[in-house]
């Protein structure tokens, strides 16, 4: 598998085999190159991005640490039905705590005022 890590701004472009139990990584320049490529072999990581509604204002989020690749759409539509109408939230504010039991809280990156 070719693929390109994205764990510092190299952005190294990784070449990732597996034989028999092992793992190998060629192309790295650090050990996080590394660990990212059988991560990405074993586990696939990552962090989610989307957008919650609330008040008067459109707020940016993100899980705080990456998630099972194969849950992002589960984890995207339970975003999607977050209602922040209930107070203000600001920049590194909690909106959901541990998203489908994945371990990753929902934090505000960002609000914009809007009208809806």
């Amino acid at each position: 598998m070719i693929t390109t890590c994205i764990n510092c701004p190299m952005g190294c472009t990784l070449e990732v085999t597996k034989q028999g139990d092992q793992i190998i990584v060629k192309g790295n320049t650090c050990k996080r190159g590394e660990d990212y490529g059988k991560e990405e072999i074993i586990a696939p990581k990552r962090v989610v991005t989307s957008l919650v509604k609330g008040g008067n204002y459109l707020y940016s989020v993100k899980t705080n640490k990456p998630v099972p690749k194969e849950s992002i759409f589960d984890v995207l539509k339970e975003i999607s039905v977050i209602k922040a109408e209930d107070r203000e939230y600001n920049i590194g504010d909690t909106v959901k705590s541990d998203i489908l039991s994945t371990g990753a809280d929902v934090v505000v990156t960002g609000k914009n005022p809007v009208n809806f």
